[in-house]
């Protein structure tokens, strides 16, 4: 009888897939698509989670399913992330007008990551303190104990290294294995491996100007067949989505997030602030805040629904540059150095409130300005290095909980509500990623504003 709902539920699923290729061709926008495929995916989730609960064996074999699309999308994107961070770096570099500026793009870039990250940091400190959230309140159940065991080799693996050590982490030594992603400091090893063959670029153009003629032409068609692959992959994205928000919808464990409801709602609170700061600074550079929003959207939402910053790159990377007037060359150094620097939520936000429920177990005086600012910069440096996938945030936790002496306890205290607030804070990372580019842009006179103030998105 199960395989019969399953297949049920297979066929309902296609059909809302075919809903959408059919608005697709009838040249619906893109935006438009990717929120038909959010809406019906919650929808039909929900569905499948009041009919059949959320571990059932009709819910765990329809998502088997749907992860054929769902996950399958997200590996596509995957497969094209390092190739893309590669490319890019090193694309940056044979560009004539951003060699000119190497420098001062690089330090524009980096310092909206970190001074972003170290805002984000403040507000949920005090998103944390105004709600009153206290780790005492929250209480180990079976699944909770179980992620604190699984979690006892990395708490000693980052307790154990100092903030230089993890620095020196970031070092390539195999840059071929670091292609693979072997490691969580991967991305950014790959983007300094990047670099150097762009300096060396450099070198080689002032003395050998035909061997380097040759080798930008290899980079800038190689980056162009990159480039096609990923518009190729994103004209799947409303399907992607659907199948994702779909599981989201379908296995969320409910009674946890209204038991937790109070930690989710400051979380929240808390990305929604710092959402808000984002528009702030693009006021600031007299850009059209609401247009940023309203653009930056659908990659937004896949950030949302795919809790992958790295998966997300493609997206990111072609929403500079397409939709918001990004040069090629600042948007392939701001796009990947997001991946690794100053995520605002993953590495800002949750780690700082994260230290503040914890901090009176420890004995201290969670208002202290003195632990408050050394916690801020501790998140800033900590910032370097934490991968832009699933489980970066648990990394950046542990990191910070360690430096500062902490009770690590906590991180495997919330996961039941992990999956729900990883959503809000991978597209809070994204979102700073464009921006970094957006301003850095700004600053150096780059950005085609014709671009930023066009009203609609850009088709692939």
């Amino acid at each position: 009888m199960n395989t019969v709902f399953i297949i049920v539920n297979i066929i309902i699923f296609l059909i809302l897939l075919a809903v959408l290729y059919y608005m697709q061709k009838k040249h619906i926008s893109f935006s438009k698509r990717v929120f038909t495929g959010l809406g019906l995916g919650l929808v039909f989730g929900y569905i499948l989670h009041l009919l059949y609960g959320t571990d059932s064996d009709v819910t765990t074999g329809t998502i088997d399913w749907l992860n054929i699309v769902g996950s399958g999308y997200v590996k596509l994107l995957q497969m094209i992330v390092m190739p893309l961070v590669f490319v890019s770096i090193v694309g940056a570099f044979t560009k004539m007008k951003l060699t000119k500026n190497i420098g001062k793009i690089s330090f524009l870039v980096i310092g909206i990551l970190i001074l972003t990250t170290g805002i984000s940091a403040a507000i949920g400190i005090g998103t944390t303190l105004s709600f009153g959230l206290d780790g005492f309140e929250i209480a180990e159940g079976e699944a909770e104990a179980a992620r604190n065991a699984s979690l006892v080799e990395r708490v000693e693996t980052a307790r154990n290294l100092t903030i230089p050590q993890q620095l020196l982490e970031m070092i390539p030594s195999n840059p071929f294995d670091d292609l693979t992603g072997a490691r969580p400091t991967s991305t950014i090893a790959v983007v300094i491996f990047a670099a150097f063959i762009g300096v060396a670029f450099l070198g080689v153009r002032r003395k050998q100007p035909e061997e380097a003629d040759l080798f930008a032409k290899l980079i800038n068609s190689l980056y162009s067949i990159v480039m096609r692959i990923v518009t190729l992959v994103l004209r799947l994205t409303p399907y992607g989505i659907l199948a994702l928000i779909t599981k989201v919808a379908a296995t969320s464990n409910y009674e946890a997030i209204i038991s937790l409801g109070k930690f989710v709602l400051a979380s929240y609170v808390a990305i929604i602030l710092m959402f808000i700061v984002h528009l702030l600074l693009l006021a600031m550079a007299k850009l059209n805040p609401m247009r940023f929003l309203k653009k930056g959207l659908p990659t937004l939402t896949f950030a949302f629904t795919s809790r992958s910053s790295a998966g997300t790159l493609p997206m990111n990377i072609k929403s500079q540059i397409d939709d918001f007037g990004v040069s090629e060359g600042i948007a392939n150094f701001a796009g990947p150095f997001s991946l690794s620097i100053g995520q605002n939520g993953c590495a800002g936000i949750y780690p700082a409130m994260l230290a503040i429920m914890v901090a009176p177990q420890a004995g201290i005086d969670p208002r202290s300005l003195s632990f408050i600012l050394t916690l801020i910069v501790v998140i800033m440096i900590s910032s370097f290095g934490v991968a832009g996938v699933g489980g970066g945030a648990t990394f950046a936790s542990l990191i910070v909980l360690s430096v500062m002496d902490l009770p690590v306890a906590i991180v495997g205290l919330l996961i039941s509500v992990e999956p729900l607030i990883d959503m809000a804070r991978t597209a809070l990372n994204v979102s700073d990623g464009m921006l970094a580019g957006v301003l850095t842009s700004r600053i150096t006179g780059d950005l085609k504003e014709s671009v930023y103030r066009q009203p609609e998105i850009a088709e692939g």
